[in-house]
């Protein structure tokens, strides 16, 4: 079977899904997707190729230098501020940034004490967004000026900073453009028309500076654009016949979706692989849901909410909880009339 037939059959039946999406802080993200049906053995090949793309092709933005106004070298102590001048600019380097431009940009602080110096006081261009103002860069412990200029750049991966380069009052950054924290696959496999067929599941988190789905969208590109370059120009060239009345053998991309069954049966399967525990629910709630023997989402789905609120100590305000999170969370609703 020919390469481009192989792109054009993937093209044509795999879909993805977000079947569970989360905030845990400012700066860390969860979301997880499943992607199906492959055949038997692809979707570990996609996995490993997927989590790759994330952790190392993912661009990010950081500050790679930080030029401090009347610092002649970086071993100074100045009175009135906490930090020795050396440890000050290591402290941007845990900034989460989000950067628009492809250009570098300048960011500046510019403030008096006493009191703490954040993110909060950063100051830089629209294209430029601090993902969490809150973070520490130093303290001012008396009536003294701080003056910061940045140099804020996207790029992939981490660098180091080239101490070679360093002149009085700029501090070279280690860059972290890396804004994805982690990620982490797993295969499923199911029988669909006698024939075994495979879910691939993702786990991604980012830093705050994009959200998963951007991030799979991202490495989703970077994987095509690196495996099969090819496919735009032959694109071209097939418009090009077309414009001409030519014939061309070069194969088309279906737009076909996934059939219903499929989509169907990856949703079951994901949710029976995500445990109540995920859902954040309150103590008395989870606890009742145990007792129960409700272990997982696709568990809970087999109370309605007639069920639910029959089920012991559980109570209006317990089903309302769980109606919360399943839509919060995973965007479905219990069944409302009753089932058992």
């Amino acid at each position: 079977m020919s390469q481009d037939h192989m792109v054009g059959v993937s093209t044509q039946t795999l879909q993805w899904r977000c079947i569970e999406s989360r905030i845990e802080s400012k700066r860390l993200l969860y979301g997880r997707f499943a992607i199906s049906p492959f055949r038997k053995g692809q979707a570990n090949t996609v996995g490993i190729a997927m989590r790759r793309a994330l952790l190392n092709e993912i661009e990010g933005a950081s500050i790679t230098y930080a030029e401090m106004k009347k610092v002649r070298h970086e071993y100074l102590t100045i009175i009135g501020i906490q930090e020795s001048i050396h440890d000050i600019p290591i402290n941007p380097k845990e900034i989460v940034l989000r950067s628009d431009s492809c250009e570098p940009q300048k960011a500046y602080i510019s403030t008096s004490g006493p009191g703490r110096v954040t993110a909060k006081d950063i100051k830089g261009p629209s294209s430029v967004e601090i993902i969490d103002a809150t973070q520490y860069i130093a303290t001012l412990t008396g009536a003294i000026s701080l003056d910061i200029e940045s140099n804020i750049e996207r790029g992939s991966g981490y660098r180091m900073g080239n101490l070679q380069k360093y002149r009085d009052g700029i501090f070279q950054v280690d860059a972290v453009f890396m804004p994805i924290r982690n990620a982490n696959y797993s295969v499923h496999s199911f029988e669909s028309r006698e024939e075994t067929k495979e879910i691939l599941f993702l786990e991604i988190w980012t830093d705050g500076s994009l959200t998963p789905k951007e991030a799979l969208y991202e490495a989703s590109r970077n994987l095509i654009d690196s495996s099969i370059p090819s496919i735009n120009s032959e694109r071209k060239e097939k418009n090009i016949a077309m414009d001409r009345g030519e014939n061309s053998n070069i194969p088309s991309f279906p737009s076909e979706s996934i059939s219903l069954d499929i989509e169907e049966i990856t949703k079951d399967f994901a949710l029976k692989h995500i445990f109540i525990d995920q859902s954040e629910l309150p103590a008395r709630a989870y606890n009742c849901l145990k007792r129960v023997n409700v272990h997982t989402i696709a568990d809970s789905l087999n109370y309605s909410e007639d069920d639910s609120i029959r089920i012991k100590n559980f109570g209006k305000k317990s089903v309302e909880q769980v109606l919360e999170a399943l839509r919060k969370r995973f965007s479905i609703d219990l069944p409302k009339n009753g089932t058992k």
